[in-house]
């Protein structure tokens, strides 16, 4: 019967969970996704989604509370620093909990959490969007559109037309030094002459 019962305690004394949660947390935070059991992940969920609440307001007081449930500086930099602006635009659910199967050993259900932000599978930002095409008129070219692709064009050939006399330099430098005969240093032919008075 459960009687009450309202969060899982997970097996473990009120030290060890919040110790382990903080921890789980941190490593969410870190790695943007763990592997962990159903259960812990449930209850990961309910202590980090009001921490990442809390990280959407930058300020002293929300830093110092979060750092009270994290205890690590380092998080709570990358925290308030690279995951906090993704964040703000959405009202809560940051996680998500996607079901992998039994462990193997205790059979235990295996998940993967996430942030949910930080999946590019998921989100549309890496993938480009298709305009849509009329059929009126969509063959006809403006002149604005005719100008800007003849300044390219010309921008282009420059460019290119840079990038070969640039080439043809570097050839001819090389051409050059490779003539011209390696010839002896003055100094050392007079060293030999003075050698061969004193003989």
């Amino acid at each position: 019967m459960r009687h009450g019962k309202k969060f899982n305690h997970l097996g473990r004394k009120t030290a060890h969970r919040k110790a382990m949660l903080s921890n789980m947390a941190s490593s969410l935070l870190l790695h943007k996704r763990i592997n962990t059991t159903v259960e812990k992940a449930k209850a990961l969920r309910v202590y980090v989604e009001p921490i990442l609440t809390r990280a959407k307001t930058d300020s002293t007081h929300s830093r110092r509370e979060v750092f009270k449930h994290l205890q690590n500086k380092d998080i709570v930099t990358e925290l308030f620093r690279d995951i906090a602006p993704k964040i703000a635009d959405r009202p809560g659910g940051y996680t998500r909990i996607i079901r992998l199967g039994n462990r193997l050993g205790d059979n235990a259900e295996m998940c993967m959490i996430e942030l949910v932000d930080f999946n590019e599978l998921y989100t549309n930002e890496g993938t480009k969007k298709n305009t849509r095409r009329s059929r009126r008129g969509g063959a006809k070219k403006t002149e604005d559109n005719v100008s800007t692709e003849e300044t390219t064009a010309e921008v282009v050939e420059e460019a290119t037309e840079a990038k070969t006399e640039a080439t043809a330099e570097v050839i001819e430098e090389a051409t050059t030094t490779a003539e011209v005969p390696a010839t002896e240093d003055p100094t050392s032919e007079a060293l030999d002459a003075d050698d061969t008075e004193k003989i």
